[in-house]
């Protein structure tokens, strides 16, 4: 299907008039639609397609990936009842890494995880009740997959 016009954000293949086969390509935009609106992963990037994946997982495909994954570095691979299927990120675009919740990032190159916030330590006067609270809203903010406490 790559001689198919496709949609410019997430290349969705176009039906075309006359085109023989149009459940096909609907069929195919509808799996990526599926797929990459609201896109959770299972985890990654990762290097290695899983062995044994279910119709309808996701992962973020890792630079030097091997097996079916080889040359699809930064991809969102999808596992469908036809094997696999990748699709390029488009900037801005998030993803839910269901293995721990974080909230990934695709900048434009690369797929980057929420920034990782330290407790707070130091200073000569400690006030013990203003270093709870923050500890809690930074715990808070790792559960909801906006950064990572460190």
């Amino acid at each position: 299907m790559t001689d198919t016009p496709v949609t410019p954000r997430l290349a969705l293949p176009l039906l075309a008039p006359a085109q023989a086969q149009k459940e096909m390509y609907h069929n195919e935009a509808l799996t990526l639609i599926d797929a990459l609106v609201q896109l959770c992963v299972e985890s990654g990037p990762a290097a290695t397609p899983p062995s044994t994946p279910v119709e309808g997982q996701c992962w973020i495909v890792a630079g030097g990936a091997t097996g079916a994954w080889s040359g699809q570095g930064g991809a969102i691979a999808l596992w469908t009842g036809g094997g696999w299927r990748f699709a390029a990120p488009r900037g801005g675009m998030r993803a839910v890494r269901l293995s721990d919740g974080a909230i990934l990032r695709f900048d434009g190159g690369v797929w980057a995880g929420p920034a990782t916030v330290a407790a707070p330590s130091g200073g000569t006067v400690i006030d013990t009740q203003a270093r709870t609270a923050i500890a809690a809203l930074i715990s808070l903010l790792a559960a909801h997959g906006i950064l990572i406490s460190g």
